[in-house]
């Protein structure tokens, strides 16, 4: 019974997100204290009540997401289920992963994610890049209408989640052509999104140089358990390599789709999304339809996920030990 904690990215976040866990269980409440003291504010003021304005800024939303995923896996952990046998996360998402697998500290990774979420919204002006949802067509038609309609702009695929959809980011122009074309190359759907940058594409390399002088002041240990990382969809189980993919994540496609391929090979076979919201799960299931999804975001669906691991293990004990 292979199990993958993944872990999700910015767009979960909402008022109200960890409040339950933090008022239930004891070791929920110690990270949202340990990131407030880390980062000098109540950050668990701001998850808990809002506002939703204050919330949505980006330099916020990072540390929010993160503290509130971590806080969900540790309540979990607490429960004492059985663990995962590899971790992944979307784009932000690896922090919290990392955090989870004992790569990186709580109080270095709130911290970080904070100045990231500053360095990613002020490297591109407002409105000048744009992001846009690509529905029913395949990553290869993509970047070919991307590169073909760029006409030196940047533009193309920023998050290639699953068979069914890929997110792509560029100039405001040029995301607006590729739109255009994708549908007449037989997207489905083509949705320009609500975001406050373009990420994951050229347009973030000077946010990806600041973040990395970061980054390289920042001790990474070998992770306890291997992480799948965004940017090369590959198992990683070195501190230093986790530190410079998630350098280089911040300009890369995020590589989704290949990364649940990437975790179903190496024998996960129940995914447990550990944070806000259950927007990986449904990716999980477009990407591969066999897997099993699980999630913890508040106190009912941690039970949830624990009464069905522990089933899950007693079965597997049973037939392991033939009765």
């Amino acid at each position: 019974m292979g199990i993958a904690h993944i872990f999700p990215g910015q767009g979960s976040q909402s008022p109200g997100m960890g409040r339950e866990l933090a008022e239930k269980y004891p070791a929920a409440r110690a990270v949202f204290a340990e990131a407030d003291e880390a980062l000098g504010f109540a950050l668990s003021r701001l998850c808990f009540e809002g506002p939703a304005e204050d919330l949505q800024l980006t330099e916020n939303t990072q540390p929010a997401i993160l503290t509130t995923s971590v806080a969900a896996w540790r309540a979990l952990e607490a429960e004492g289920v059985a663990g995962p046998v590899l971790v992944a996360g979307h784009s932000l998402g690896e922090y919290s992963a990392l955090v989870a697998a004992g790569a990186l500290s709580l109080g270095e990774a709130v911290r970080v994610v904070r100045k990231r979420g500053r360095y990613m919204q002020e490297a591109v002006p407002v409105g000048a890049g744009a992001m846009a949802a690509i529905l029913g067509l395949d990553a290869e038609t993509v970047r070919e209408v991307c590169e073909e309609v760029a006409c030196g702009e940047a533009c193309g695929p920023a998050n290639l989640n699953s068979p069914n959809q890929i997110v792509i980011a560029g100039s405001v122009a040029a995301i607006e052509r590729a739109v255009v074309k994708l549908k007449e190359r037989g997207a489905k759907r083509a949705i320009p999104l609500k975001v406050s940058a373009p990420f994951h594409c050229a347009l973030m390399l000077p946010a990806q140089e600041l973040l990395a002088k970061d980054l390289e002041e920042i001790e990474f240990a070998d992770p306890r358990v291997p992480v799948v990382t965004n940017v090369d969809a590959q198992v990683v189980r070195s501190g230093l390599e986790l530190r410079d993919s998630l350098i280089r994540q911040v300009s890369s496609p995020v590589r989704w789709r290949e990364s649940v391929e990437v975790l179903w090979r190496e024998g996960a076979r129940t995914f447990v999304e550990v944070g806000p919201g259950k927007v990986l799960s449904g990716l999980v299931r477009q990407t591969q339809q066999q897997a099993k999804c699980l999630n913890v975001e508040d106190a009912a669906s941690l039970e949830a996920t624990r009464a069905a691991l522990v089933a899950a293990a007693e079965t597997s004990g049973r037939a392991a030990g033939g009765d």
